[in-house]
């Protein structure tokens, strides 16, 4: 991906040395909701959208991808974490489909972004628990117990003889936090 700019050099300042939310906010502040919503999701699916909004969604780790260094994944996993911060429910076909990102970052954060906009994705977190990538297994299992049912436990539960040890502290985290959600009667 090419950044080329979008905004006029004579936009005002971004202020990358924000927190993420203070910076969407800002990026709400002048694009408008819709707007900060629909550029995240074109990031998330690969596009650009210009230096400025590259600056308010990666604050100062965007800079970097600015001065030269390699594109990679950055702006989608930072379109996807965006939706952490500023939502439409037009977002989550996207941001279902980008649990399946080769990018395992994107992975992880598209999981975290289903459980805090509580998104119906058991299914597709189901699948992230055998993810070879230890992160991705945590964060599925973390979002599974936010969206997911007791049904999900077995698939949970098999995380707990995990060779990693964090795969293991997240699993017993999440079934903890499940067996909260559905106390028995």
């Amino acid at each position: 991906m090419e950044i080329v700019p979008r905004e006029s050099a004579e936009s005002p300042s971004v202020p990358v040395d924000l927190p993420p939310k203070k910076r969407l906010a800002a990026a709400v502040e002048r694009y408008g909701e819709p707007s900060v919503v629909e550029r995240s999701l074109s990031l998330l699916a690969g596009n650009n959208e210009g230096e400025d909004f590259l600056l308010y969604v990666g604050g100062d780790h965007a800079q970097g991808i600015l001065d030269g260094a390699p594109v990679l994944y950055w702006p989608e996993l930072w379109g996807a974490r965006a939706l952490l911060y500023v939502w439409n429910d037009s977002a989550a076909p996207a941001i279902i489909d980008a649990m399946n990102n080769p990018a395992w970052r994107v992975r992880e954060m598209s999981a975290r972004v289903v459980a805090a906009r509580e998104l119906s994705a058991a299914s597709e977190l189901s699948a992230l628990l055998t993810d070879k990538v230890p992160r991705v297994r945590v964060a599925a299992a973390k979002a599974l117990a936010a969206v997911g049912t007791l049904e999900d436990m077995d698939g949970i539960r098999i995380l707990l003889k995990d060779p990693e040890i964090d795969v293991r502290r997240g699993a017993q985290q999440a079934l903890d936090a499940l067996r909260k959600r559905f106390p028995k009667s």
